[in-house]
C-alpha cells in the first residue's frame, strides 16, 4: 500500500463509480470500461485532460482547492469523501514514529466501561483496534474470532456472516471506515500490515478495498444474531474521546420494552453468571468525572 498512490487511487475508483446518467451525459455506444472516461471528467471540472491524467497516474498531487472543488462536485462525492480528497491533497505534518506508539485506555475509561452492567460498551482506537470493552460487550460477542479489531472480526471471523444479520451492509461500511483511517495515518506502519492481511485472506475485502468507499461512522441501528438470546435490534452511538485523538467510546441501546431489551437483560444474567457475580439490577451510575491515573498498559481486547 502506497500512500503516494492514494490520491490518483481514489479518482481512477470514483471515476469507474460515476455514470453518465450521473452527469447529464448522453450515452454514446458501448464501453470498454465502466463510469466515465478521464476526457470527460476533464471536461466537466473544467481541466485539460493532461493535467487530470497526471492527477490519476500520482504525477500531480497538490492541485487547487478550485480543482478540488470541481472535481468533487463532477465525482459526485459526498461529505465524507469531499473531507476525505481534501486530508489526502492537505496532509497534516506527523512525525513518522507517531504509528508506532501503543494506543492505551484511562483507568477512569476502564472504570467507567466496566460500571455500565446494563449497556454494551467498548473503546476502539484510530486503526479501529479493540482497545477496552465491558461484560456485557464480550457477552454479546462471544463465539466469534479475530476480536481485537473490527475489521479482522468482519472479514475474518467464520462466525461474522451469521453474527451479523446484514453483514454486507457491516462490511461496506467497516472497510469505508478504514479507508479513512488510512488517509488520516499515512505513515501508521500497522494500517498497510491490517490492508495486507485482509486482502489476503478476504477476496471480499480485497474488493469493497478497490472502491474507495469512505465513511465516518455515525449513528446506526445493527441487528445482531446471538446463539443464546436470539436477535436483537441496538441503536450505536459514537462519541469521541477528547483526551485521547483517535479514539472513540461505542454505546449500544436497545429500544425500551422491546424484545431486544429482554434480550440484553437475558445476556446480562448470562454474563453475571459466567464471572461468578449476581446478576445486575440497577444501572450503576456513571463517575461525574474520569481518573488522571497513570496510563494502563493491557493490549487491545476483544469485540
Amino acid at each position: 500500500m502506497d500512500s503516494d498512490k492514494f490520491l490518483g487511487d481514489f479518482f481512477r475508483a470514483r471515476r469507474e463509480a460515476t455514470t453518465l446518467d450521473d452527469v447529464g451525459l448522453k450515452h454514446s455506444g458501448r464501453r470498454r470500461t465502466p463510469g466515465l472516461r478521464r476526457e470527460e471528467v476533464a471536461m466537466l471540472a473544467g481541466v485539460s485532460t493532461d493535467y487530470y491524467v497526471r492527477l490519476e497516474q500520482g504525477r500531480e498531487r497538490r492541485p487547487s482547492d478550485q480543482v478540488l472543488t470541481a472535481l468533487a462536485r463532477v465525482l459526485r462525492l459526498d461529505s465524507d469523501a469531499t473531507d476525505y480528497l481534501y486530508e489526502l491533497t492537505h496532509p497534516l505534518a506527523r512525525p513518522h514514529k507517531q504509528g508506532k506508539r501503543m494506543e492505551q485506555v484511562s483507568p477512569g475509561l476502564r472504570r467507567l466501561l466496566k460500571s455500565w452492567n446494563h449497556t454494551p460498551a467498548f473503546v476502539i482506537g484510530r486503526r479501529l483496534d479493540v482497545l477496552a470493552t465491558n461484560p456485557l460487550t464480550e457477552a454479546l460477542y462471544k463465539g466469534l474470532t479475530h476480536k481485537d479489531n473490527c475489521l479482522r472480526t468482519i472479514f475474518l471471523s467464520p462466525q461474522a456472516k451469521d453474527f451479523y444479520a446484514d453483514w454486507e451492509k457491516a462490511a461496506c461500511a467497516k472497510t469505508a471506515q478504514l479507508r479513512i483511517a488510512v488517509g488520516a495515518n499515512p505513515h501508521d506502519p500497522f494500517l498497510p500490515r491490517l490492508v495486507e492481511e485482509l486482502s489476503t485472506h478476504s477476496e471480499h475485502f480485497r474488493r469493497l478495498w478497490a472502491r474507495h468507499d469512505v465513511r465516518t461512522r455515525l449513528s446506526e441501528v445493527k441487528r445482531l444474531r446471538h446463539d443464546e438470546v436470539g436477535e436483537l435490534s441496538l441503536s450505536w452511538e459514537a462519541l469521541t474521546v477528547n483526551g485521547a485523538p483517535g479514539q472513540q467510546l461505542i454505546i449500544m441501546s436497545a429500544e425500551p420494552g422491546s424484545s431486544s431489551e429482554h434480550a440484553l437483560k437475558a445476556l446480562g444474567r448470562i454474563a453475571a453468571q459466567d464471572a461468578g457475580l449476581d446478576s445486575p439490577s440497577q444501572p450503576s451510575q456513571p463517575s461525574p468525572e474520569l481518573s488522571s491515573d497513570a496510563a494502563d498498559h493491557s493490549p487491545p481486547v476483544t469485540l
